[in-house]
């Protein structure tokens, strides 16, 4: 089963409401579609969510590097043939959203042609995930009764909390008021996105210590290397490296290193392929993972749910997986459904989903 084309469909769905933290915002998706085609007349389908400020990708350029450089490159390469594309792939440095679709697409075709779900090709180790819902900046009330409304429409009851703000008090407020409405049974856990000093850091993670967070996420740069080692030495929950750890050896040498405990696995920048590899490192090395959120839609999140609960490691906590609900729309045809706290796995062949081709004539930005 040869590749016959790669198709990349720029598409924009506004966010009702946007999400804002220390290195950015974002107020709309601007993503791309990518489709795999193959001679057998199976397509894989998987979404490049481009966040410049982080990754330095945009539309344009996940379509570039796709369209000029790796199409060329898979054209005519056998479909199952992944660990080949891996390597054509990763001839070109960055670019892990344009990789990350391709390698996440092709794991879609093999599921349709072997008619099994690509969850229980990576693993299968269980059917759902329970949810994270990630809190952006806002005002202390009005973040504290998202979260009541998150727990009370859906049952999520873990809350990642972006922080990283200016005076540090204003986020210490925000988690103390999320902490008072949802009570003692809920789970809190802080990202900043590295807008905090090591020094900052450590003495907000004082104060959050008695709120009794269970993660702290890229508080502060991990350029400030001895700052950064002494924080997490420090630190009073895992310390999750996130985009400073986005390749298995900067995972490793992030562990090595003493600046982070634990790993954020996101397959929007790792796709299954280096996923895996990135679970199994730190599996090996005793740290743990979460299941990270790209800001995506439904297709991403549906990639995220189907690897995080394939394996038993990637399952243990829950995975950020409901931030499309703060999308105006959709390309799904079957709207994903957070029931309980939590999200099952697509059961059909495959990723299981279908990408509705009326709404993405009506987002799609190339015609």
């Amino acid at each position: 089963m040869k590749i016959t084309a790669i198709e990349t469909v720029p598409y924009s769905i506004p966010y009702t409401k946007p999400l804002k933290f220390a290195s950015g915002s974002v107020h709309t998706a601007e993503h791309v579609l990518v489709r795999v085609h193959t001679d057998e007349g199976l397509t894989g389908v998987a979404d490049a969510p481009p966040r410049p400020f982080t990754y330095g990708e945009t539309q344009a350029s996940v379509i570039g590097v796709i369209e000029k450089v790796f199409a060329p490159q898979l054209l005519g390469v056998d479909a199952w043939a992944r660990e080949r594309v891996h390597g054509l792939l990763h001839r070109t440095v960055g670019n892990p959203a344009a990789k990350s679709a391709i390698d996440m697409a092709l794991w879609d075709i093999v599921g349709q042609a072997l008619g099994q779900p690509v969850g229980r090709l990576l693993g299968g180790y269980t059917d759902r995930m329970r949810v994270s819902h990630m809190l952006g900046f806002d005002a202390p009330r009005r973040m504290a009764d998202e979260a009541e409304r998150m727990r009370d429409t859906y049952g999520i009851t873990v809350f990642k909390v972006k922080v990283g703000r200016h005076p540090v008090r204003d986020d210490l407020d925000v988690c103390r008021a999320v902490r008072e409405v949802l009570g003692a049974e809920a789970e809190l856990y802080v990202d900043g996105n590295r807008g905090w000093t090591p020094s900052e850091a450590a003495a907000a993670l004082r104060e959050l210590d008695t709120l009794g967070i269970t993660l702290a996420e890229e508080l502060c740069p991990a350029d400030d290397v001895l700052g950064r080692r002494r924080l997490v030495r420090d630190c009073p929950v895992p310390f999750v490296a996130d985009e400073s750890a986005t390749t298995p050896a900067e995972v490793t040498r992030s562990l090595l290193d003493g600046a982070a405990t634990a790993i954020s696995i996101k397959t929007a920048r790792t796709g299954f392929t280096q996923s895996q590899r990135v679970l199994f490192q730190c599996e090996g090395m005793g740290a743990e993972v979460v299941m990270g959120n790209q800001i995506d839609g439904q297709l991403g999140t549906v990639c995220t749910l189907a690897f995080g609960a394939a394996h038993a490691a990637s399952s243990r906590r829950a995975g950020e997986l409901s931030n499309y609900l703060d999308m105006s729309d959709d390309l799904l045809t079957e709207p994903l459904r957070i029931s309980g706290g939590t999200l099952a796995v697509p059961t059909l062949p495959g990723l299981g989903v279908a990408v509705d081709e009326d709404k993405l004539g009506r987002y799609r930005q190339d015609q």
